[in-house]
């Protein structure tokens, strides 16, 4: 195949999966962001983590939100749990790679505080268990998964909200994953800031 019609066959389908998520997905995704909303607006802090490409998209949310999405605001309380090098691998080394996130949300998690937990597989061990330490710490989580939710949709609650991308490739559902953490931005501002 020529390297023009892989290139074609990446956008075709990026764009196949997009359209199939926008019906399934809209209503998930503006609970998150009215989830997010509410706990900024009741001081909260949104914890983030994720691994490999997963991890950018912690960080790229928590960035979005300390820093701005699209509007000048002040910054909002985010934290990626992915980006303290000396913190992830004493715990790695001291305990084990599983417990990165968890013992992170034991230390700072605070109730009314939000983890967003994502995982394209849905089975990511350490952020499997960084939902059950947010539980254990009265906090909500917005998921964020692919294909069937994996084990992470068997973990939720009431007061949870899973967005799970109806498709099977990695790369596809982290596409998705990108334009939805945008979505939720944009719903933040728009509830802070007013419409426009």
């Amino acid at each position: 195949m020529e390297p023009e019609s892989i290139v074609r066959d990446h956008f075709a389908e990026s764009i196949a999966v997009k359209q199939a998520a926008t019906e399934s997905l809209a209503l998930p995704v503006a609970a998150g962001g009215a989830m997010l909303t509410r706990c900024l607006m009741e001081d909260g802090k949104i914890l983030s983590c994720g691994n490999g490409g997963s991890a950018g998209d912690a960080q790229h949310f928590s960035s979005e939100l300390l820093n701005r999405f699209e509007r000048e605001r002040p910054g909002l309380p985010g934290l990626a749990l992915t980006t303290d090098s000396s913190t992830l691998t004493s715990i790695s080394n001291d305990y084990a790679y599983e417990e990165i996130f968890s013992k992170q949300v034991r230390a700072l998690g605070r109730p009314g505080d939000v983890l967003l937990a994502i995982s394209t597989s849905g089975n990511s061990e350490n952020v499997c268990r960084a939902i059950i330490a947010a539980h254990e710490r009265s906090m909500p989580v917005l998921a964020l998964t692919g294909r069937d939710g994996g084990r992470m949709a068997t973990m939720l609650g009431a007061d949870d909200v899973e967005i799970r991308v109806p498709a099977e490739r990695t790369a596809r559902i982290q596409e998705v994953h990108l334009v939805v953490i945008h979505c939720l931005c944009d719903l933040i501002d728009r509830s802070l800031l007013g419409g426009g």
